[in-house]
This record gives C-alpha cells, sequence and structure tokens, in this order.
C-alpha cells in the first residue's frame, strides 16, 4: 500500500516553457515581491510604538503632577477677624475663673505643609476689641493699672519657629510684646482644617492654639497672687487667602 502523504507536498508544475518552473506555495501571498513586511507586522509594529509612545506621555504627565504636589508653594492667609478670638482666663480668688475676649484681631498666616520650618504667623490684637462683657472692668483693665492702653493700644505677636509636633499639630514658637515688654512664648497649635471655604470660594485655613503665660511678666501683675498670675490664653481663628488686586 502506497503511503500517498507524498500528494501534501509542494508540486513541481512544469510550464509551457520546459525551461521555466513554477512552485505551487500555500504561504506564497504573506510575502509581497516588493520586498516590505507583511501588513499585519506593520499594523503590529505601528499599534507597538503608539502604545510606547502614549506611555511615555502618561509617565511625564504623572511626574509633572507629582513634582507639583510635592513642591507645592506655601499659601499665605489673611485672618478673619469676625472668626477669630482670643481668650483669657484666669482664676479670681478661686472661687471663679473670669474670661476677657480680645477681638478685630488682624495679621496673616503663612503656612507650608512640606516645609513646615518656612511657616510664619504675624498678628496684631488691638486692645480696641477687647471685651469682658463687663464695661466698667474693661475701662480698668485699658487703664495703666494694666495694659495702658492709651501708651500701648496694641498686642503683637510674631512667630520665630514653626515645629510639626505630630499629625495636624504645631509649635508656634513667637515673640508676644505687650506694653513694650517682649517675651518669647509657645503656642500648642492644632490645624483645624485646610481647603476651600464654600462662602468665600478661596482657600482657607483654621487653627486653634493654647498657651499659658505669667501676667507679670508683662507689667499687668496687679493683686496677683490672690487673682492668679497666670492667665491661659486660647485661639481660635479662620484665615483666608486675600481675594486677587482685580476683584
Amino acid at each position: 500500500m502506497i503511503d500517498r502523504g507524498i500528494d501534501r507536498m509542494p508540486r513541481r508544475v512544469p510550464s509551457r516553457s520546459s525551461s521555466r518552473f513554477s512552485f505551487n506555495f500555500p504561504c506564497r501571498t504573506a510575502f509581497p515581491r516588493s520586498g516590505q513586511p507583511p501588513l499585519a507586522d506593520t499594523l503590529y509594529k505601528d499599534t507597538t510604538m503608539t502604545r510606547s509612545a502614549m506611555t511615555r506621555t502618561l509617565l511625564a504627565l504623572a511626574l509633572s503632577a507629582a513634582s507639583v504636589v510635592a513642591f507645592a508653594a506655601p499659601m499665605t492667609y489673611k485672618i478673619d477677624p469676625n472668626h477669630t478670638d482670643v481668650i483669657a482666663s484666669w482664676s479670681h480668688f478661686g472661687f471663679s475663673n473670669p474670661i476677657a475676649h480680645f477681638g478685630q484681631v488682624d495679621g496673616f498666616i503663612t503656612y507650608d505643609a512640606d516645609k513646615v520650618g518656612d511657616s510664619k504667623v504675624e498678628v496684631t490684637i488691638p486692645l480696641a476689641g477687647l471685651n469682658s462683657h463687663v464695661p466698667d472692668f474693661d475701662a480698668h483693665l485699658r487703664s495703666d493699672d494694666f495694659f495702658d492702653a492709651e501708651k500701648y493700644p496694641v498686642i503683637t505677636f510674631k512667630s520665630t519657629a514653626v515645629k510639626a509636633n505630630g499629625k495636624g499639630k504645631l509649635l508656634v514658637t513667637g515673640d508676644l510684646t505687650i506694653k513694650g515688654i517682649t517675651k518669647s512664648v509657645v503656642l500648642d497649635t492644632t490645624i483645624n482644617k485646610l481647603g476651600m471655604q464654600p462662602m468665600a470660594k478661596r482657600e482657607a485655613a483654621g487653627f486653634a492654639a493654647t498657651t499659658t503665660l505669667k501676667r507679670s511678666d508683662f507689667g499687668l501683675g496687679l493683686y496677683a497672687p490672690n487673682v492668679s498670675d497666670e492667665v491661659v490664653l486660647s485661639i481660635t481663628t479662620e484665615a483666608v487667602v486675600p481675594k486677587p488686586a482685580a476683584e
């Protein structure tokens, strides 16, 4: 019995001219006579190159965006006096703990999340904004027995160092000046929120801070220690990026 597998092999078929032959290969059309690569190979290479270019572009965009985030410029906010209050609290002979509010606060806060040490605070507190809800006491506090507001109408604070103190916490050291006397104080500060203020439609920052100081260090020691020398300051502030000059 003859193996007919030979029938599956390419045949050499003689042409009309005995000196020329034609070979019938099934894959002959995959190789154009021009010598160029097949169309499928060309499309594959074009697609691969396009994907590679897109990958490089996307990678460049991602790196660019990351660099913007990593090196974001520090933000400077103007303190909003309508949402800022400095509250002083002390002991009155041990029987009560009166408070006095210091409003009309003005100033700027610069916060750099990437380089916290570059942040800074500068604040002015006019004694015209002092309010204990007791008019006679307010007048006494403004007199030369205490603040001598006629001669020293404002209290100032200017930061000298800002350090991170855990997640959402800062230690703000600065010079506090009252009645022309300057002392270094440290504000234990919490970052309440950073983000868009929905009413102002501008970036805003909110902070809370506390510190304890001796009023006698600033020439305010009358009646101490019966009225406590130590005074606790509690601060809450909201500050907003100023409007552009064109607005």
